[in-house]
């Protein structure tokens, strides 16, 4: 390329291993017990006991079931043990994986044994599912996908391969690949009438709030069974949902740009028909997607990768939302639509956003060193943002290859943005600062998705909606696997009431 170009024009133009440290946590049960009393859970070192499979499953005084015959997680064959203010003992079986360390007290039955329930705010420190999707390692930076890593994934596969992966439990075999790419094909165009709703949206309708509306709308064009046999018809819906929604983002692109609809083409593959849908000039003859070729397939890499990194990301607070909507045997269109709803939240699917926007505040890479300091001092107002996760304690195994490939990426695309000179300048500082390195405050995949995004051209409030294009893959998958799995149960979490006595009128 002979000169440079702004970000934005550019992008239109162009066209486990691991050993964790897994512990059994007694804090979820600090509040037992009667109003007024207490209870006490001895520490798992001294109050675990070790008893055979057989025991736990004959013994009144355990509870739990037997795990075995669910395919599931495992009696580890060791209880932690639960006394009560009245002295009672109750023995908590402790499950385990079938990969990784982490142990679970098996509280299921804790109300009829103890008269007491859980309190754990957020989920915290509760599992609420099997799920053999993805697997999650925080403590050593480990993320995998149906057993990949998901680095390995976004090196060496395609979202198409991944998405398979994720809704089938392995990668697809040869003529498996050819028949998935052709049912994502066959079902990628948006009905007509679906396209006609988008036109009743007023002027600056919020990206995410379109997503929401049309996804839920699908419910009422395709009528799903309710039947939790009914497989093939699972597999039928989850394709729809995957195959469309690529279209469905990029017309919500274009209808807010006052574009009209161009239509996917079976020559390109499914990040390729994202770049042509949003921003492609439909006056071009049929065949010619862009004069460069090359920029354009350097663009789709990066969007492409983007898709498998944020595919899924085990039960976090839009997936759970699918879940809990799936449990109640809603059509899954709505479910997935529930999820959507729940990434539009600024705590859940709005970091990358709140990373550009962080980078604008600091302005220029000179004034990496004060934003730094004033980090460091806790300075009000001032928030580090892209850097650490809630989940992993060590790094972030998506950002090391997205970052290499969003810095190649916007520099072979020659993108002029003065938020990417931050970026790195920031990066540096951070990695190199022990303040930063002692808290292990990596970058990341929020810290470059946000980067890469707004260099392609796609706008800061469509950053969501791109998110919610990868992760539907997840949310799917997760919904079929728990319709599918046996004892189905709608989810019905209990509360502390704290408020009034009943009083009389």
């Amino acid at each position: 390329m002979s000169s440079r170009v702004p970000a934005a024009n550019m992008a239109m133009a162009a066209l486990l291993r691991l050993s964790s440290r897994g512990t059994c946590s007694s804090s979820m049960f600090s509040s037992l017990g009667p109003l007024g009393g207490s209870s006490s859970v001895s520490s798992v070192s001294s109050s675990v006991s070790f008893f055979s499979p057989r025991f736990l499953s004959s013994s009144a005084s355990c509870l739990g079931v037997a795990w075995s015959e669910t395919g599931g997680a495992k009696a580890s064959g060791e209880v932690a043990k639960l006394t009560m203010p009245s002295g009672d003992s109750v023995d908590i079986p402790i499950l385990v994986p079938t990969y990784g360390s982490d142990k679970f007290l098996d509280v299921k039955g804790l109300k009829k044994a103890t008269g007491c329930f859980t309190y754990d705010p957020g989920l915290m420190e509760t599992a609420t599912c099997q799920s053999g999707i993805t697997f999650l390692d925080g403590d050593n930076g480990v993320c995998c996908y149906r057993g990949y890593p998901v680095d390995q994934l976004a090196q060496h596969s395609d979202f198409v391969t991944t998405a398979y992966l994720l809704l089938h439990g392995d990668l697809p075999t040869p003529e498996q690949d050819i028949a998935w790419r052709r049912e994502l094909q066959k079902y990628m165009v948006v009905n007509t009438r679906l396209v006609e709703f988008y036109r009743s949206f007023p002027d600056g309708a919020h990206p995410m709030a379109q997503m929401n509306s049309v996804v839920g709308a699908m419910s009422a064009f395709f009528p799903v069974s309710l039947d939790p046999n009914d497989k093939e018809q699972h597999i039928t819906a989850a394709t729809r949902l995957i195959a469309k929604m690529n279209m469905i983002a990029a017309l919500i692109y274009r209808t807010d740009k006052n574009k009209s609809v161009i239509y996917p083409r079976q020559d390109l593959t499914y990040a390729e028909n994202f770049m042509y849908m949003t921003f492609g000039d439909c006056t071009l003859p049929p065949g010619v997607v862009n004069h460069d070729m090359e920029t354009f397939k350097l663009v789709a890499k990066a969007i492409d990768a983007f898709l498998i990194l944020h595919a899924d990301h085990e039960q976090n607070a839009s997936t759970s939302t699918v879940r809990i909507a799936g449990s109640s045997q809603a059509n899954p269109y709505a479910c997935v639509a529930a999820g959507v709803a729940s990434l539009w939240g600024p705590a859940h699917g709005g970091a990358n956003e709140a990373v550009i926007q962080m980078l604008e505040k600091i302005g220029r890479p000179e004034n990496v060193p004060q934003f730094v300091q004033d980090v460091k001092n806790k300075k009000d107002g001032v928030r580090l943002m892209g850097f650490g996760h809630r989940v992993y304690k060590n790094f972030d195994p998506r950002a090391k290859y997205f970052g290499e490939l969003v810095i190649d990426v916007l520099d072979k695309l020659g993108v002029e943005d003065p938020h990417l000179d931050v970026a790195r300048a920031l990066q540096e500082a951070a990695l190199n600062d022990p303040y930063f390195v002692e808290r292990k405050l990596y970058p990341n995949v929020d810290f470059w998705t946000g980067i890469m995004l707004r260099g392609i051209g796609i706008p800061t409030n469509m950053f969501t909606v791109m998110f919610a294009l990868a992760r539907t893959v997840g949310w799917i998958s997760q919904w079929k696997e728990m319709v599918e799995q046996p004892g189905l149960k709608i989810t019905r979490p209990r509360q502390i009431y704290i408020g009034q006595p009943i009083r009389s009128m």
